[in-house]
């Protein structure tokens, strides 16, 4: 039987939830939440009303609370936070990981936070702020300060008994980090290599220094390049003189990848990730006021450039018919070469090297989908008017329109992220706006001219 989907799943939990719920038995919900992660319990409520969702999260297991507030998006948080104690959150984030804890710091009440910093010993403290030190969204905002080092001229024996020792290891652990005296970062010792190698083998010996480093100011998009392309667990951050700072673990990466894909595929209509989906009405609607309402202009844009030609759609009436075709057709053309420069984009797979054999391959691909679909819609509109003249003006519009989105679609991108514009945002209303525009002008132009005066 095929495994269910990450979906199929919350879908699932979701209607049993709901079911539980509305039945009003608290030990079904209990039950149901104690099979589940923090992860799936916080994509649950998200998905719930606010009722719902706050007579949930009072039955959440607290030892779960502090890692639910993490997975959930800001607003959901900010809710969460508003309705519970100050004693209840001080208990639940107590024991998060330090960069855990810094991802939600700054939605936690003044007093939290000065309860939670008083609670912690001097090292953790300077740990917190040197992850808080550097932007969210690069490898030191990503790492966690918590490893584990050792020195290269020591042996397995040594490491194991200062494990036993240490007690509690982090998680998601596969490498011991070798340093010098100085904290500079020489090398890594895989997990493996400690329980299987001889004990009275030297670290420096067995010590791996080839895995790849992260600088600390490399950009998370970056890291999860790295991570993908090198198949990597964990890897050590450091800084400009080379010292270890933290590690990066797969499961970071993760939520970085997650994060952007929701990030791309909402953006691309307007929305943020982090809203609640179930926040209020007006607060909503006025979220996407600014992009209705450049769509508006857009729109009306390319409603001018029909209006200049109304006396042609008064005369051709065919043309009222057949020109959302040929908008239509540039349109999907340039939105399939827009997605595809926009993914390249965010993959590091586009850069100023292959701009120009991407851009003449893109418009070779809208010549050739041009000519095809030119003569198809051309020998349509022939049989449908029995107006050959017709069918050669649709066939012009149409191979005009399709390379003009493919032009379109293969430079916007560029031209916005010069404008430091986020080219998912704003792409698809750019686009839009050219070729329909575009295609108003190919179709209805040449009507006017080769038409009329027959």
């Amino acid at each position: 039987m095929a495994e269910q989907s990450h979906e199929d799943k919350t879908a699932r939990h979701l209607d049993h939830l709901s079911e539980a719920l509305e039945s009003g038995t608290q030990v079904q919900v209990r039950h149901l939440l104690k099979n589940l992660s923090a992860s799936e319990i916080g994509d649950l409520l998200e998905s719930l009303p606010p009722a719902k969702r706050l007579a949930v999260w009072e039955m959440t297991d607290p030892e779960l609370e502090g890692d639910v507030l993490v997975e959930v998006n800001d607003e959901v948080r900010t809710t969460l936070i508003r309705d519970t104690s100050q004693e209840d959150l001080v208990a639940a984030v107590d024991d998060l990981d330090l960069d855990d804890l810094a991802d939600i710091l700054d939605d936690l009440p003044d007093a939290v936070i000065s309860d939670v910093l008083r609670s912690m010993d001097r090292q953790d403290r300077e740990r917190l702020a040197q992850v808080l030190s550097y932007p969210e969204d690069s490898a030191g905002g990503l790492m966690d300060p918590d490893v584990v080092t050792i020195r290269p001229d020591v042996t397995l024996d040594v490491v194991l008994r200062y494990l036993r020792v240490r007690g509690e290891l982090p998680e998601v652990f596969d490498l011991l980090f070798v340093i010098d005296r100085k904290d500079r970062y020489l090398g890594s010792l895989k997990l493996s290599d400690l329980l299987t190698q001889k004990l009275s083998s030297p670290v420096g010996e067995l010590m791996d220094t080839s895995v790849r480093t992260i600088p600390v100011d490399m950009h998370e998009s970056q890291v999860a390049m790295e991570f993908e392309h090198h198949d990597l667990v964990s890897a050590p951050v450091i800084d400009d003189e080379n010292h270890l700072l933290g590690r990066i673990t797969v499961d970071d990466v993760v939520d970085v990848i997650r994060d952007e894909a929701e990030h791309t595929v909402l953006t691309m209509a307007g929305l943020d990730e982090e809203e609640d989906m179930f926040a209020p009405v007006v607060q909503s609607a006025r979220r996407r006021w600014v992009w209705l309402g450049v769509n508006l202009v857009t729109a009306l844009l390319a409603a001018m450039v029909l209006y200049a030609f109304e006396p042609t759609l008064d005369q051709i009436v065919a043309t009222a018919v057949l020109f959302p075709v040929v908008m239509s057709m540039g349109g999907i053309a340039g939105t399939q070469t827009l997605t595809l420069m926009v993914r390249g984009m965010a993959t590091g797979q586009v850069s100023t090297g292959n701009t120009k054999a991407l851009l003449r391959k893109e418009l070779a691909v809208g010549l050739l989908n041009g000519v095809v679909f030119s003569i198809v819609v051309a020998a349509i509109a022939m049989f449908w008017y029995q107006d050959i003249p017709l069918g050669l003006v649709m066939a012009a519009a149409i191979l005009l329109n399709l390379v003009a989105g493919a032009l379109a679609g293969a430079l916007i991108p560029g031209v916005l992220k010069r404008m430091s514009i986020d080219p998912a945002l704003a792409g698809g209303v750019v686009l839009t706006t050219v070729t329909d525009v575009i295609g108003i002008l190919a179709f209805i132009g040449l009507a006017t001219f080769l038409l009329l005066g027959r």
